[in-house]
């Protein structure tokens, strides 16, 4: 009646947590008890050369892949959580972990953006930009990325929004 534009809540998630899990719930194999541990994943780019390894280990090897096959969406939000945090703390901006859905609603910049998990993103109210760490991980675990490491995307990611 009086012409106002609808747009939904922004609704925020909070996936600091799921990024911890990256060494808190640490597997049995002797690589990832040694390499990933909270000294070693203290949320800095430098840490994110154990992120390359850990991935890459998942991507080539029987054990990796058959884990990755298994629990594919778990992977994608705990490295994606943690290399989003590692993101988020570089560029010290206003980003916030919003839900994909409730910032398409809010925002054009997701417009043409497939979403096909229920993946959170980084989103800045202030300047409109949206950061996508958990859809590039997606990609970069199934071999689609633009990317050719996660390091180069952090690296790119901090750059282009500080």
């Amino acid at each position: 009646m009086f012409g106002f534009l609808y747009k939904t809540k922004l609704r925020k998630d909070d996936l600091k947590g799921i990024a911890k899990l990256m060494y808190q719930d640490v597997s049995e194999d002797a690589w990832d008890k040694e390499n990933l541990t909270k000294r070693n994943l203290d949320f800095t780019v430098e840490s994110i050369r154990y992120i390359d390894i850990y991935v890459q280990r998942l991507m080539n090897t029987g054990v990796g892949t058959d884990l990755l096959n298994k629990h594919f969406d778990n992977f994608t939000n705990r490295i994606g959580a943690y290399i989003g945090e590692v993101i988020k703390n570089n560029i010290k901006q206003d980003f916030h972990w919003y839900g994909f859905e409730s910032v398409s609603n809010h925002s054009s910049q997701l417009d043409g953006v497939y979403n096909r998990g229920s993946y959170s993103v980084l989103y800045s109210k202030k300047r409109d930009i949206v950061i996508l760490p958990l859809i590039i991980v997606s990609q970069f675990l199934e071999g689609n990325s633009p990317y050719p490491n996660i390091l180069n995307y952090v690296e790119e990611m901090i750059k282009q929004n500080s």
